[in-house]
C-alpha cells in the first residue's frame, strides 16, 4: 500500500508517520501493493482528527474518526475500515470489477454479513421547485436534517443538508 499523508494544524512527525503505516497498514492483507492510502491528520482545539480515504475503480473506502488522541483516533479508524471490508465485500468487490485493488485472499474469503442493510420505509412526496435556502427553511419546519427538492435554479433534484455549527450544505448533481 502506498500512503499519502497530510497534516492540518499538526505536524505529521515521524512518529504519527510510523503509527498510521502500522495501524493502517495492517490493511495490507486485503489490499494490493499498489493501492493508494490517502490520510489527513487535523487539529481543531481538543479534537484529533483522522480521515482515511482508499479510492478503488469507482468506489471509495472511507471513514474519519474523531478523539482527544490522535493515536486512539488512528486506532478506531483502521477497526471502522475492517469491518467495513468485511461487511460490504460482495458489494465492493462487484462481482470481480474491482479485483485487481484486492488480494485473492480478500475476494475468495466469505465474511459473515451479520448487519444486512434493510430498508423498513418507503415515503413518497412531490418535489416541488424551490430555491437552496427555501428548501433549508422547509427543512427546519419538517425537523428534518436533510431535504431533496427541485432546485428552481438549475430545475435539477439538489439535496439541502444541516452541518456542523448551524451551518447548510448544498449537494447537485455534476451537468
Amino acid at each position: 500500500m502506498k500512503f499519502i499523508i497530510i497534516g492540518k494544524n499538526i505536524e505529521v512527525t515521524p512518529g504519527l508517520r510510523s503509527a498510521v503505516e502500522d495501524k493502517i497498514g495492517k490493511l495490507e492483507k486485503y489490499f494490493t501493493q499498489e493501492t493508494e492510502v490517502h490520510v489527513t491528520l487535523s487539529v481543531e482545539k481538543d479534537r484529533q482528527k483522522i480521515e482515511v480515504t482508499i479510492p478503488v475503480k469507482g468506489k471509495i473506502i472511507r471513514s474519519e474518526q474523531v478523539s482527544n488522541d490522535m493515536y486512539v483516533s488512528i486506532d478506531l479508524v483502521e477497526e471502522i475500515i475492517e469491518r467495513q471490508l468485511k461487511k460490504y465485500k460482495n458489494k465492493i468487490v462487484d462481482q470481480k470489477h474491482n479485483s485487481d485493488f484486492f488480494k485473492t485472499d480478500y475476494i475468495e474469503k466469505e465474511f459473515v454479513d451479520d448487519e444486512e442493510i434493510k430498508i423498513i420505509r418507503s415515503k413518497k412526496f412531490d418535489i416541488k421547485p424551490m430555491y437552496p435556502e427555501d428548501a433549508c427553511i422547509q427543512m427546519e419546519l419538517l425537523g428534518h436534517n436533510f431535504f431533496v427538492f427541485n432546485n428552481a435554479e438549475t430545475d435539477l433534484i439538489s439535496v439541502v443538508y444541516k452541518r456542523k455549527g448551524n451551518t447548510y450544505g448544498l449537494i447537485e448533481p455534476e451537468q
